[in-house]
């Protein structure tokens, strides 16, 4: 199931099947992503005015994507002080909205403003980043440094039973300003003792060039964020064979498989023996089934046009596990349609798809049929298979010139079932 409305990349393709007319109707009937392509096209065009007109009635609504965007389109007019005014309306209730704010008084000469803007806000990681950029411009360092050390030591509410600091990324803000103000031991003790990511530190030591403590701290962490680091440090420098020794030597202990990040190096470097030759042991060792893996491995093959030996790996798994998992049959149905049995793919969709996931066999059956230009049967099998792929369905139907279909389609109401998730926010239409 998906939102009601005509998504951005369905409308970039309206306008380059030569449907820019539709995408102009539908934004002034609220389409947002057709308004927001009218909206920069005319921008791009000089019309300033145009563009605005286009977005004023969803920047009248208050939702914080249309202001950003008329904001942004003023600031690169040079109309900073309309942009800043129309941001300061709506930032009141923090998170990205105030950051946003505060970061366009700040390029502008208004740093100090911004900052006394964002500080009542430092519980939220956003408008704590914010603060932490806008007080490197203006002096205010350590007056930021106080306020995030205050919300380190003295933990927020709790979740669980547990205190939680808020904001969430104080610890590491304010490691970033101590390494701005050079006090570069504070800033790795910081890190060191704080709840952070291991690729926080590693990335301060590579920055500094402590390559001692890298290793150290390589040796004793056991997720690889910083041996990868510390390999990718020695690749810039040139040393592509001491980075590759970091990820074998690290093969000989107890911490996760690297094997990959190895593989990938020495493909990058042109030494494709080597990788292959790591990746068949990692695909014959106990985690060669996982996807990760898997993927690599085809992936490896396809890169360089040897399609039937990616299938013929996916066939020694299926021997090896006893029957083929069903996150890779659309693996295997891509793989059989490049190697020229398109029809024998359908066939074995149609025939033998996945027990207990038939839409994944539709979905890729639609897929390839399409991507061999055979449209109208794509779509059909959609319509009869899947009718809620709602926007697969459109983007077939804008591809064979039926947009008004595609447009009613898209903008039909799709009830949501009791058992699906929420549609992702960043997919919902905003008005």
């Amino acid at each position: 199931m998906q939102a009601d409305c005509i998504p951005a990349e369905l409308v970039a393709r309206l306008v380059e099947l030569g449907h820019a007319g539709e995408v102009e109707l539908q934004a002034g009937r609220g389409e947002w992503f057709c308004a927001l392509h009218l909206a920069r096209d005319h921008a791009g065009r000089g019309r300033q005015e145009e563009a605005l007109a286009v977005l004023a009635p969803f920047v009248a609504t208050g939702r914080w994507v249309a202001v950003e965007t008329a904001a942004g389109l003023l600031e690169g007019w040079g109309r900073a002080e309309e942009a800043i005014a129309l941001t300061r309306a709506h930032a009141s209730g923090g998170g990205v909205a105030v950051a946003f704010a505060a970061r366009l008084l700040a390029r502008h000469g208004r740093g100090d403003e911004a900052f006394d803007l964002l500080a009542p806000h430092l519980a939220d990681r956003t408008a704590a980043e914010a603060l932490v950029d806008v007080a490197g411009t203006v002096g205010r360092d350590e007056e930021a440094a106080v306020l995030l050390t205050a919300r380190v030591e003295t933990p927020g509410r709790r979740d669980c039973g547990c205190p939680r600091m808020e904001p969430g990324n104080a610890v590491e803000l304010l490691a970033a300003i101590r390494e701005r103000q050079g006090r570069v031991d504070d800033a790795v003790a910081l890190l060191h003792a704080g709840d952070v990511t291991p690729d926080l530190l590693a990335d301060l030591l590579a920055r500094h060039d402590r390559v001692g403590e890298l290793r150290a701290y390589a040796a004793s962490e056991v997720m690889g964020h910083a041996t990868d680091r510390l390999a990718a440090l020695l690749e810039e420098r040139g040393d592509v064979d001491g980075a590759v020794d970091v990820y074998r030597r690290w093969l000989e202990g107890p911490g996760c498989d690297v094997r990959l990040s190895l593989a990938e190096l020495l493909l990058r470097h042109g030494r494709d023996d080597e990788a292959l030759e790591v990746l068949r042991a990692l695909a014959d060792g106990p985690g060669g089934t996982e996807d990760v893996v898997v993927y690599a491995v085809c992936g490896y093959h396809t890169d360089r046009g040897r399609p039937d030996e990616a299938l013929a790996h996916l066939d020694r798994l299926k021997t090896r596990a006893g029957g083929e998992d069903w996150q890779y049959f659309g693996l295997r149905l891509h793989l059989m349609a490049a190697c020229g049995l398109l029809d024998e793919a359908v066939d074995l969709a149609r025939t033998d798809p996945p027990e207990g996931e038939p839409w994944f066999a539709v979905m890729t059956v639609a897929a390839i049929l399409a991507d061999a230009g055979r449209t109208e049967e794509a779509l059909a099998v959609l319509e009869r298979d899947a009718p809620d792929l709602v926007r697969d369905r459109a983007g077939l139907l804008i591809e064979l010139g039926r947009v008004k279909e595609a447009v009613a389609l898209l903008q039909a109401p799709v009830p949501q079932p009791t058992w699906q998730e929420p549609v992702d926010p960043v997919d919902e239409p905003p008005f």
